[in-house]
């Protein structure tokens, strides 16, 4: 049977749509479960780490969300197109979902994998896939959006040139 916290799925038929329903939550949640690997361009291995595990044995919630953050980050980094400490622009997190299937617990090594589902002309979502390394199974998947702005004003601005490159090299769908 499932835990309650939705990390190891519903019990049998618990939260199950009715038959040929393929609208809504739970069909999101299904094609997100079975979405593998390939469906990802970009990982980065993540270590846990002792503290990442709550008192119930696997990595807390909260910690998926750096995960989330870590993958997009160093990605945005590594490109060569953020700049943490004195860029002009910033992504500002406006929204964000995480969705669990599977516990993962310290000592396993997380690969995110990360992809763009859309961007837009100064937001752009993130979609992020986290695997345990060396199984198959997707073990939470989630979004992030962000909206670029500038550091000193807040303000909205385009995305345009590397920004917009790095982020299209992403995009699926």
């Amino acid at each position: 049977m499932g835990e309650r916290d939705g990390r190891e799925g519903a019990a049998a038929g618990e939260g199950a749509p009715p038959a040929g329903d393929e609208k809504g939550p739970q069909a999101d949640d299904r094609r997100a479960r079975d979405e593998g690997r390939e469906a990802y361009p970009h990982f980065l291995q993540i270590p846990t780490r002792w503290i990442d595990n709550d008192v119930y044995g696997h990595v807390n919630n909260v910690v998926y969300y750096a995960f989330f953050d870590t993958v997009i980050n160093r990605y945005l980094i590594d490109r060569g197109v953020l700049d943490l400490a004195a860029g002009a622009t910033i992504g500002v997190a406006v929204e964000t979902r995480c969705r669990f299937f599977r516990s993962i617990a310290f000592p396993e090594v997380v690969e995110a994998g990360l992809r763009v589902g859309r961007v837009g002309g100064s937001s752009v979502r993130y979609e992020v896939g986290l695997f345990v390394e060396g199984r198959a199974e997707i073990a939470a998947s989630g979004h992030f959006v962000h909206v670029f702005v500038d550091r000193a004003g807040r303000r909205p601005v385009p995305i345009a040139g590397e920004l917009r490159a790095a982020l299209e090299a992403l995009l699926v769908g």
